[in-house]
């Protein structure tokens, strides 16, 4: 696994960067009125996503890398071997009949913790279904710095040097989860208020192949939920339900 290059992980600390779509808008929700920015909206079957990578790295200003420092060293100081390194940005995207065409650059892993500008840092999402409908949802453990103790869908993580955001949604499935789907596509290209980008998919995993699932270290608990999104439980809270409808439309 490359997770040193882009997410630190840390028993009593936990990764710092925003792994989830559905923990990003979480959070959003409670501290922003403003909503994601849809920059795209597919379904794209994966062969229909197109990367280029430009070869010089994004430029911080001394602003941004000061913040970053700051916030590598917070981790640290909360006992939190944070890895810092080198994720993807977006720098810009355009839509056909085709698919979707992606460009992005290195930047700095930790400009994803500067509070308020992610500096368009590339995240992906891959929520994740049952073939019978039902929903994989996981609970943060305890010790993770992000989002601790809540629950959410799938699984995530930044885009790795070099990588397609299509292949981090199949990636981070089985890192997170150990299984790989039978079906996955990508559904959507969105920007948060603070400035992370997440490239979301849905997958669908083979009949039977739910009951293989084992959680990584990062969840404490994970379910099934019921594919009917009104019979879920109270703990999937708001964001999630509206993130899942959005999905299904």
């Amino acid at each position: 696994m490359r997770r040193a290059a882009r997410r630190e992980r840390v028993r009593g600390s936990g990764r710092g960067s925003f792994t989830s779509l559905s923990r990003a808008v979480s959070e959003t929700a409670e501290q922003s009125s403003q909503a994601p920015e849809i920059l795209a909206r597919g379904p794209w079957e994966l062969d229909r996503v197109s990367v280029r990578w430009r070869d010089e790295p994004y430029e911080p200003t001394p602003e941004q890398t000061e913040a970053a420092d700051a916030a590598i060293r917070d981790l640290q100081e909360r006992g939190s071997p944070s890895h810092d390194g080198v994720a993807a940005r977006l720098v810009g995207y355009s839509q056909s009949e085709d698919g979707i065409a992606i460009e992005m650059q290195p930047l700095r892993w930790a400009l994803r913790l500067v509070a308020g500008d992610a500096s368009q840092s590339m995240a992906a999402l891959c929520v994740t279904r049952a073939a019978d409908g039902r929903w994989l949802a996981g609970r943060r453990a305890p010790w993770v710095s992000s989002w601790a103790g809540r629950w959410a869908l799938g699984a995530g993580g930044a885009v790795d040097l070099g990588e397609s955001p299509a292949h981090t949604l199949v990636r981070e499935l089985e890192e997170e989860w150990a299984v790989a789907p039978a079906k996955v596509r990508a559904e959507a290209l969105l920007r948060l208020p603070h400035g992370l980008v997440m490239f979301v998919g849905q997958a669908w995993l083979a009949e039977g192949v739910e009951e293989t699932v084992r959680p990584d270290d990062e969840h404490d608990e994970f379910a099934w939920w019921p594919s009917e999104i009104d019979a879920w439980p109270a703990e999937a809270g708001e964001a999630l339900p509206r993130m899942a409808r959005w999905l299904t439309m």
